[in-house]
């Protein structure tokens, strides 16, 4: 068959391989903080005009949060007003001026080098730029390839969006391992030059990532909204077909009234259900896991030292987000997430028990990555495939924003007090993520629906039931 008859694979996966460089930069902003912590903790210790204490360090490793909130919040309007694909060029412009803000921030007002209390509200002022961009990136960057993908494969499209954030994350904790050398991660070099180096390292792919979008057409469902029904048929014959273009041409046409349709039109309940999503793949605790990573290896008694180790977690943490990308159109969305959050809570209470008996070494690291690895073939793709794809077509731009603004509220409250709780009692972390972890799997089995195999437009018919 012809590709006017079955559409052009290539050029499907083109535009999806671009779109998900805005998860990788998710992935690298967020994690950057991982490596750069400690030097940045020395370096504002320095501070005379201020004591820099754990609360001030939990603010600056998670303020970047605060801007992945307003991000999220925004993403629905930006969606809907400026469209999908210029929300990502927005989007990578704020990736790439954060990167440079964070490396320099006593750029024009402040003297270089000196810690100031000024200095560091100008650095987290830079971070939480960033975080916007992360925000608008988070929602829009499923948004944009659940509308460009065909039903089939929208499940897996999707969850490379989540490959993309890990290996992300995972580029970033090896270039920060590389920056590193054999400085120690709280050493004078680090505090000085080293932290400055891993945010900047972020422009290079930012800057790439903006390119690109120059490259990707609008989605259809988008150009539907906008009335122009003939850009939206074109990039749906290169994508499906002919015959099958018209038909989901046609779909969308029946359904694409965003702009008169209010955020309840279809009850409550889906809004509730997509808002819980997105609490519970972040109160289960897993930011709080990878933005303390090397911190969480080193106290479990790690060999090798806590960079390496997460490194290791971030090979680890790939290898099962292939074994969700792989199986999410095959057996499912629910089954992968229940399986995912016992999964989750094993590793979970077995770290607070090895705590609770002092245990060292192996057994608690090993835990921690078997925590990690289920969430990364459950909750870490799942989650975002759902998002983008449960709710109807007529409101989605509104509630993935309303979705992924809690999604953000709630890794900001878990990562901010995390450090304190940890200090406290790791036992008592981990036995409150193994707790929630056995909270969601339940509420997946009793409210989420299985989407797996319907169509963006079917949303509409089932919400309406």
């Amino acid at each position: 068959m012809s590709d006017a008859e079955k559409g052009n694979k290539v050029y499907l996966y083109s535009i999806t391989m671009v779109a998900i460089l805005g998860g990788l930069l998710f992935g690298y902003d967020t994690a950057v903080i991982s490596g750069a912590e400690k030097g940045l903790e020395v370096f504002f210790t320095q501070a005379t005009d201020f004591q820099y204490n754990k609360l001030w360090h939990g603010l600056a490793s998670s303020s970047a949060l605060i801007g992945c909130v307003i991000g999220g919040a925004l993403s629905g309007l930006f969606a809907s007003r400026f469209g999908r694909r210029n929300s990502l060029r927005f989007a990578a412009v704020l990736f790439f001026l954060s990167a440079l803000g964070s490396f320099n921030p006593e750029f024009l007002f402040f003297a270089k080098g000196v810690p100031t209390f000024n200095l560091f509200v100008s650095f987290n002022l830079y971070r939480i730029l960033g975080g916007i961009g992360v925000g608008l990136a988070s929602a829009v960057c499923p948004m944009y390839i659940a509308e460009i993908a065909p039903s089939h494969i929208r499940g897996t499209l999707v969850s490379w969006n989540q490959f993309a954030i890990i290996f992300g994350m995972l580029v970033v904790y090896f270039v920060n391992f590389l920056i590193l050398g054999h400085h120690d991660v709280a050493d004078s070099w680090s505090a000085a030059i080293g932290w400055r180096r891993m945010f900047v390292s972020e422009a290079v792919p930012a800057a790439v990532f903006g390119l690109l979008l120059f490259l990707v057409p609008k989605t259809p469902r988008y150009l539907v909204l906008i009335r122009q029904e003939g850009k939206a048929l074109e990039i749906l014959t290169k994508i499906n077909g002919v015959s099958k273009a018209a038909e989901i041409l046609s779909e969308i046409r029946e359904t694409s009234k965003e702009k008169t349709e209010k955020i309840f039109t279809y009850g409550v309940t889906v809004i509730v259900i997509g808002i819980l999503l997105s609490v519970f793949q972040q109160a289960i605790g897993i930011n709080a896991v990878l933005y303390y990573a090397p911190r969480i290896f080193e106290g479990a008694g790690a060999t090798g030292g806590g960079m390496m180790q997460t490194v290791i977690m971030g090979v680890v943490n790939i290898t099962f987000t292939l074994v969700a990308i792989f199986t999410v159109d095959r057996f499912g969305r629910k089954p992968l997430l229940i399986i995912g959050s016992i999964g989750m809570a094993v590793g979970a209470f077995a770290v607070a028990i090895s705590d609770h008996l002092g245990l060292q070494g192996l057994i608690p690291v090993l835990s921690v990555i078997v925590y990690a690895a289920f969430f990364m073939m459950s909750w870490g793709p799942i989650c975002w495939v759902l998002i983008s794809e449960i709710f109807p077509n007529t409101i989605r731009g509104q509630a993935v924003a309303i979705a992924v603004a809690f999604q953000w509220i709630f890794n900001y409250i878990v990562s901010s007090t995390f450090p304190a709780m940890y200090e406290f009692s790791p036992m008592v972390a981990y036995g409150l993520y193994g707790a929630i972890c056995v909270v969601a799997a339940v509420f997946v089995w009793k409210w989420v629906p299985e989407t797996k195999g319907k169509t963006l437009e079917d949303m509409n018919k089932l919400w309406r039931k």
